[in-house]
């Protein structure tokens, strides 16, 4: 009968201790190999992290932080200083009677292109200004009539 021997806490007969010598001395390549390559894909990935070219002919390139909201609207207030409220009308269909009805809604926006009452003006979303201000007038699309 063939002779035993331990290994790592379990028993081996003698002819799987080869086997068994023979598999721990792979799996210790594989794990030296691996630590060889390891450092080796290291710089691959710090490559990856440096930022693109610069920009060509002094141009600069702009970061797209997405399309903000735009709504369009006129101004029922500016008696506060740099600050309009804006009224805005929409049109929604109504879930149950499928008729569409008329919304509105006011907004506080930051105003630093002179709108006056009764102005239609373009306002933009923003960060936020004051408690209450979160939208800029971009443009004023028509005067009030006087």
């Amino acid at each position: 009968m063939a002779t035993k021997k331990k290994t790592d806490e379990t028993e081996v007969t003698g002819e799987t201790a080869a086997a068994a010598g023979a598999e721990s001395e792979a799996v210790e390549a594989k794990a030296e190999a691996a630590t060889e390559e390891a450092p080796k894909k290291a710089p691959a990935k710090k490559a990856k992290a440096e930022p693109a070219e610069p920009a060509v002919d002094g141009e600069e390139k702009k970061v797209h932080k997405g399309k903000r909201a735009e709504k369009i609207g006129v101004v029922t207030s500016d008696k506060m200083t740099l600050t309009v409220v804006v009224r805005v009308d929409r049109l929604v269909k109504h879930p149950i009677y499928r008729k569409y009805v008329r919304k509105r809604k006011k907004f506080m926006a930051h105003d630093e292109k002179g709108a006056k009452i009764g102005d239609k003006v373009r306002i933009v979303e923003t960060r936020p200004m004051s408690a209450r201000k979160r939208w800029r007038v971009v443009e004023i699309i028509q005067k009030a009539e006087l």
